[in-house]
């Protein structure tokens, strides 16, 4: 799919000027549930705007990109599930083909002793190990790294693709930067933002310009995506041919408690 064969969805927001905090001193004022970090949920959002009509009606506009299907194969849409579920706000999932569960384990990190069945009381804590659970998913063995990001630094994704084998890495981080990272044979491929996907780097940062055009997303253009990682996912997925669902989470499951290094 070239360039010019389709034209980016684009969707127009509104950006109202608000203090930094004021959205959920409102919300607990009137009895909504909100955390100090993180995403406020739309229905609160939207009940805010509908108490305050004049703060939208003074705010900017500005458009960004959302990816969308435009071949088959994965869809952003496959992710809608991801927001609201056990995954969190902070997690890194590594496909890597070539490699057994144990096997990926030990290269993230882990110690015999440190593999086990993992259950669903099991988290990763700001002190104490991080947990890490595999499972085989076509020829494809699937690490998801509770809070964690060793297989996405250049290190650990040069490690897990070593000796011929290939890697990608979804990492979400609301907090700070996502990437979607690929690599074969030790060498980081392509490490890209799919929030500003022009911010590519490695040592082929167009290698995966096809999958991102199959997904509405212009490579060359400046765009900002509005849905980063439903974008990343899919853009694993077309690379990987695997789609992670829910039924993907369950535990127990094979995995890791691994100490901090």
């Amino acid at each position: 799919m070239a360039d010019a064969d389709f034209t980016p969805l684009r969707v127009t927001y509104r950006a109202p000027k608000l203090g930094r905090t004021q959205i959920r001193d409102w919300a607990r004022a009137n009895g909504y549930l909100v955390g100090e970090r993180g995403r406020i949920a739309p229905d609160i959002t939207e009940a805010f705007f509908a108490a305050h009509p004049e703060i939208l009606e003074q705010a900017s506009t500005f458009e960004m990109v959302r990816a969308i299907a435009r071949t088959p194969g994965a869809s952003p849409e496959d992710y809608e599930w991801q927001e609201n579920s056990p995954l969190g706000d902070i997690y890194t999932i590594v496909f890597v083909r070539g490699l057994d569960e144990h096997e990926m384990l030990r290269r993230l990190g882990a110690a015999d002793e440190d593999i086990r069945l993992i259950m669903d009381e099991d988290h990763s804590q700001p002190e104490g190990p991080e947990i890490i659970t595999v499972r085989r998913i076509g020829d494809w063995t699937v690490a998801i790294e509770d809070r964690g990001w060793r297989g996405l630094q250049r290190e650990g994704l040069g490690v897990l693709s070593r000796d011929g084998g290939e890697a990608v890495a979804v990492h979400r981080h609301d907090y700070a930067q996502h990437h979607v990272a690929y690599a074969v044979d030790g060498q980081i491929i392509t490490d890209i933002n799919p929030g500003f996907p022009t911010d590519r780097q490695g040592a082929d940062p167009d290698r995966l310009n096809r999958h991102l055009r199959e997904l509405g997303i212009d490579p060359a253009a400046d765009d900002s995506i509005d849905n980063p990682i439903p974008a990343a996912l899919a853009l694993a997925g077309r690379i990987t041919e695997v789609t992670i669902t829910p039924q993907h989470l369950r535990r127990p499951v094979l995995g890791a408690a691994v100490p901090d290094a």
